[in-house]
C-alpha cells in the first residue's frame, strides 16, 4: 500500500508518497481501507517533529479517518468484512489501508457520506470529552470558543448550540457569516477586538471556554471566566507557558484543564467513542450537527493541505481522498 511518510521533519514538502508495507489486524483490531481522512493541526506539529506519535502507533500522519473493514482480527465480535466505518486514530489516517481498535470505530451517521464522515471522529471526541464530559455545560449557560473557524471551532459551535447554550466564538470577521449560520449568537473578530470585554459586555462572562491557543490566552481566558467557570485548554498554538493568577482562579471558583486525545489509552479513548455514539450521533443523524468540509485534496497532495490549514484561510476541515479503482469503496 501507500502512505504519507515523514523521511525528515521539516515544512509541507517533508511529505512524501511512498510504498510501504500493508498493516495486519491483532487481537481487537480491524484493519480499514482508508476512503478519506482529514488534516488537524497535530498532523502539522508531526511534521515538524514536534509531535512524535505514541508507542505503538503507525509513522504516519493522521487522526481519523472514514473507509470499510477488509480485515478483522480474533475478539472482535462486533465488526464484519464490508462495515463502512469512521474512526479515531492514534496516527496511520494518511495511508491506503490503517489498523484501529475496534473499540474506536464509530458508524457512518444517517446523512452523511463516507468521505465526509472522516471530518468528525477526532473534532467529536475532543469536543464532546471536553465541554460536556470534563466542563460540563449545560442548557442555559455560555460557551466561548476561540477559533471559531477551524475544524474544532465549526463542531464546538453546532454542539454547544445543540446542547441549549449561548455562543460565543473568535474568529476572523471574514467567517462571521458563516459561524452565525452554525449557531454562534456573536463573534468576536479577535484581529480587532478585546474578547474579554465583549465576553463580558455579552453574558457577563463565560461558563465554559474552549482554547486552542494556549500560554498568551490564559490570563485573559481566566479573566473572562463568570463565576464557577471552567477553562479547557486543547491547544497549544499560541505558546507552551504562562503564569497562571491563582487569586483570579479562587475569586471565581474557576477551574483550568488541559487534555489531548492522542495518547490517552485505548481503553480510555474507547470510553471517549462510546459516549460520542451515544450523545453526539444522534444529532448528526438528525442533522443538528453535521461535518463542515472546506475542500477535499487527493492524499497524495497532503503537502498542499498542509499548507491550506497552515494558512487559516480554511473554514472547517480539509479531508484527504484516496483514490481508488471504481467500484471500490464507493
Amino acid at each position: 500500500m501507500h502512505a504519507i511518510t515523514i523521511p525528515q521533519p521539516g515544512g509541507p514538502d517533508a511529505l512524501v508518497w511512498a510504498e510501504v508495507p500493508d498493516p495486519e489486524p491483532g487481537p481487537g483490531e480491524v484493519v480499514v481501507d482508508v476512503t478519506a481522512s482529514a488534516v488537524n493541526r497535530a498532523d502539522l506539529l508531526q511534521r515538524q517533529g514536534l509531535y512524535p506519535p505514541p508507542a505503538g502507533a503507525p509513522p504516519y500522519p493522521g487522526l481519523e479517518c472514514s473507509g470499510v473493514i477488509t480485515a478483522v482480527g480474533p475478539d472482535v465480535p462486533d465488526h464484519r468484512v464490508g462495515d463502512r466505518v469512521c474512526a479515531l486514530l492514534a496516527g496511520g489516517g494518511y495511508a491506503e489501508r490503517v489498523v484501529v481498535p475496534a473499540g474506536q470505530l464509530l458508524p457512518i451517521p444517517t446523512g452523511v457520506s463516507l468521505a465526509d464522515a472522516a471530518a468528525l471522529p477526532e473534532v467529536a471526541c475532543t469536543v464532546w470529552s471536553n465541554v460536556v464530559r470534563l466542563a460540563g455545560l449545560r442548557s442555559g449557560e455560555t460557551l466561548l470558543v476561540h477559533g471559531g473557524g477551524s475544524g474544532i471551532g465549526t463542531f464546538a459551535i453546532q454542539l454547544g448550540a445543540a446542547l441549549g447554550a449561548t455562543v460565543i466564538t473568535t474568529a476572523r470577521a471574514g467567517k462571521h457569516d458563516r459561524l452565525r449560520e452554525l449557531g454562534a449568537h456573536h463573534t468576536i473578530d479577535y484581529t480587532d477586538a478585546d474578547f474579554v470585554a465583549e465576553t463580558k459586555r455579552i453574558a457577563g462572562g463565560a461558563d465554559v471556554i474552549l482554547d486552542i491557543i494556549g500560554g498568551p490566552y490564559l490570563d485573559r481566558n481566566v479573566d473572562a471566566l463568570a463565576i464557577g467557570g471552567r477553562l479547557s485548554i486543547i491547544g497549544l498554538q499560541g505558546g507552551r507557558k504562562a503564569e497562571l493568577n491563582l487569586g483570579a482562579l479562587l475569586a471565581k471558583r474557576a477551574s483550568v484543564h488541559a487534555t489531548t486525545l492522542r495518547a490517552r489509552p485505548v481503553p480510555e479513548k474507547a470510553e471517549i467513542v462510546r459516549g460520542v455514539h451515544q450523545e453526539v450521533w444522534p444529532l448528526i443523524s438528525a442533522g443538528t450537527v453535521r461535518p463542515i468540509v472546506d475542500r477535499r485534496l487527493p492524499l497524495a497532495e497532503a503537502a498542499q493541505a498542509h499548507r491550506i490549514v497552515e494558512s487559516s484561510d480554511h473554514l472547517g476541515k480539509v479531508l484527504l481522498t484516496v483514490e481508488r479503482e471504481p467500484g471500490r469503496n464507493a
